[in-house]
């Protein structure tokens, strides 16, 4: 599975941004689908997924703020983000997990939230 993000930036804070990830077939063949953040100095952590049943999960960083999303005529996930935070500053990747296959990792997209 190919992905490709796009939508990163810079936005002050309180600000928003919306992130899409395209997949390069229908999404209702990858059983998970979601977004991962790596800030400067800090390991890869997990943001939100969503599953083919529409199952999310959100870590509670950004829990009420965050909202992922899916187009399935588009083959894309987005991720909408609200209140941004300078801790949310990091590059967002795309991911997805396909059980054929395992994980796939689109090639990240840099969010800065300035004070």
């Amino acid at each position: 599975v190919q992905l490709q993000a796009s939508g990163g930036g810079l936005v002050q804070t309180g600000g928003s941004l919306r992130l899409s990830c395209v997949a390069s077939e229908n999404i209702f063949r990858i059983n998970v689908m979601g977004w991962y953040r790596q800030a400067p100095g800090k390991q890869r952590e997990l943001v939100t997924t969503i599953t083919i049943g529409a199952t999310t999960f959100y870590a509670d960083s950004v829990k009420g703020r965050f909202t992922i999303s899916r187009d399935i005529a588009k083959n894309t996930v987005s991720l909408q983000m609200n209140s941004l935070k300078p801790e949310d500053t990091a590059v967002y990747y795309c991911y997805g997990w396909k059980k054929e296959v395992g994980a796939s990792w689109g090639q990240g997209t840099l969010v800065t939230v300035s004070s």
